[in-house]
């Protein structure tokens, strides 16, 4: 074997990882709007996680990349340990996928069909379809899946750029003889781990097993203790992600590393057991890509087959791994780990942005009910839900950020966009509350107060705003755009009814019925209840904008005027009527 072999053999590498990589992720971006939604759907049944992460795990081709996703779940409270365990191992059995694809390469036969199957006849049509796709599709789902054909195409190619260069080693006595060493359990497992650690993939390492397999020097015995060890050595890219994670995303990995561990130890246990009664004969004959796919599939299959009914066992492993303590740990939702896969991410955004919205509106609601009748506790409260809403708007933004810098699809970009725009408006959401709350303050400690006709004018101006407030509620939490067409005609009456308190205020003063001292209170107040109707129709209006391909808010008022007058008209004087002083 010649340097040139060498320079072949490591080019073959590069362009087997790549193409694994940009496959992956392409297949993910396709995917990853649905993934979310197809892992929503979990369940406390072990064997529903256990297909769930089959099929995940078979559509964007790494058991690590879901491991290392499911982590994140965990420790964003959005699934439970338990959950977690039936992902874990259908992830084991869905990454033999790539090995049975990667096997095709070994296909014998002359006839067409047959040769039709090699990756060496087909891979050169996907590569042509999937630059056709690429370079001309302009919807973006047609693009992706032009990568995926050429990832696939570049992964195949760097297959048999490795097989080419490693042939010559089979008339070489010393790599013979190198691979009788790896017949020794011991050693084979600690090779595997190690190869598979070092590239972090179990799938890739796999692939360069089968394609060392060409040269005839790779036996079965020597083979399945490497394979064994690949398995495990998948663990590591979970246990790397776990760092500064909860208790419950450790236990995930570490529920990951004992799958793999006992299923490989008990695997070879079992295997060596009957070949020390029975004797295979197969042993020492060599394997070929096939037969790694067959041993990989059978091991992980068995392994779940064991292991999926004793899921709690593997659970009280964990708990007793890593043991509870009595400090109270942090929830956190916003997880670093599942910024790779973006659409995750802004699904995981959505709820603390829900739950940002939720203080928001709480705060508001308790702000206008102390107007009436001031409470010290319920004061404190709203200040403390607004810190919370300050450290929610910062978190968010940081987070989203980083999110930004990945490569989005429009759905997710568009999706990205309207949470930026929102946050802002509930963080403001937060600060009025707190306003009103400081003026109620002010108003107990100087014990003054509206009288009883300008309070009757504010009573309606408040029901009007916790009735926007609602609306506004309800079309986020429910992504409802029918809902949110509600909140600009009734922004517009909150507007109207300030401006008459105004005009009634200014009356009562010409005739002694108010003070200045007064009118500066109300003057705050309204202004306060004004920007408050103002920001929820720039939450309905990102709501019905995100529909679009663009945010324009401006135009869309004026559209919504001109294009849907009827409709948004009759809203309008239904709520004048409603909300008449």
């Amino acid at each position: 074997m010649s340097i040139f072999n060498v320079f072949t053999l490591l080019g073959g590498l590069a362009l087997f990882l790549y193409g694994m990589d940009v496959m992956g992720k392409a297949l993910e971006k396709q995917a990853g709007s649905k993934l979310h939604s197809i892992l929503e759907k979990l369940t406390s049944s072990p064997l529903k996680g256990f297909i769930l992460g089959l099929v995940v795990t078979a559509i964007i081709q790494s058991s690590s990349a879901t491991t290392v996703m499911v982590v994140g779940f965990v420790n964003s409270g959005f699934m439970t340990l338990r959950q977690a365990i039936g992902i874990i191992m259908g992830a084991n059995v869905g990454t033999t996928v790539t090995a049975w694809i990667l096997s095709l390469s070994g296909i014998q036969g002359d006839s067409f069909f047959m040769t039709l199957m090699k990756p060496s006849s087909f891979a050169p049509i996907l590569a042509f379809i999937g630059i056709l796709l690429y370079m001309a599709a302009k919807q973006e789902k047609k693009k992706n899946i032009g990568v995926i054909l050429l990832g696939f195409t570049i992964l195949m190619t760097g297959m048999d750029l490795m097989s080419g260069a490693v042939k010559p080693l089979a008339n070489v006595p010393e790599f013979t003889q190198l691979f009788t060493l790896f017949t020794n359990p011991v050693l084979g497992l600690l090779v595997g781990a190690l190869l598979t650690a070092v590239i972090q993939s179990s799938s890739a390492s796999v692939g360069i097993l089968q394609a060392l397999s060409v040269t005839g020097a790779v036996t079965y015995g020597s083979a399945l203790p490497i394979i064994m060890g690949q398995n495990i050595g998948t663990c590591v890219t979970a246990l790397l992600s776990c760092f500064g994670a909860n208790k419950n995303a450790r236990r995930t990995a570490v529920v990951h590393l004992y799958f793999n561990v006992i299923g490989s130890l008990g695997f070879m246990i079992i295997f060596y057991t009957l070949n020390a009664v029975i004797g295979f004969e197969f042993i020492g004959d060599s394997i070929n890509a096939a037969g790694i796919a067959v041993i990989h599939t059978l091991f992980n299959v068995t392994a779940t087959a064991i292991l999926l009914p004793l899921n709690r066992v593997l659970e009280k492993l964990a708990y007793l791994t890593i043991k509870d303590d009595e400090q109270k740990e942090k929830f956190q939702v916003l997880d670093e780990r599942l910024i790779n896969t973006p659409a995750i991410a802004i699904e995981q955004s959505k709820i603390a942005l829900r739950k940002m919205a939720s203080e928001a509106s709480d705060a508001l609601i308790k702000s206008i009910s102390i107007l009436e009748k001031w409470d010290e506790d319920t004061a404190e409260e709203i200040a403390h839900k607004e810190n919370k809403i300050d450290k929610y708007e910062d978190n968010l933004g940081t987070y989203l950020l980083k999110v930004s810098a990945q490569d989005l699809s429009i759905r997710d970009s568009r999706e990205l966009t309207k949470i930026l725009h929102i946050i802002g408006d509930f963080e403001r959401l937060g600060d009025h509350a707190l306003n009103i709350s400081k003026l109620s303050k002010e108003m107990h400690e100087k014990d003054v107060e509206f009288s009883a006709q300008a309070n009757e004018e504010i009573r309606v101006l408040k029901n009007a705003v916790l009735e926007i407030v609602s609306l506004t509620m309800d079309a986020f939490v429910n992504e409802d755009s029918k809902v949110a067409l509600r909140v600009e005609p009734l922004e517009k009456v909150i507007d109207e009814i300030a401006r008459e308190i105004k005009n009634l205020h200014i009356e009562r003063l010409k005739n002694n019925h108010c003070t200045i001292e007064l009118g500066f209170s109300l003057s705050e107040l309204l202004n306060n209840c004004k920007r408050i109707a103002d920001h929820c129709s720039n939450i309905a209006i990102a709501i019905i904008e995100a529909e679009g391909d663009s945010f324009a808010p401006h135009g869309y008022v004026k559209s919504l005027k001109e294009d849907s007058a009827e409709n948004y008209y009759s809203m309008l004087d239904k709520m004048r009527a409603q909300y008449k002083i």
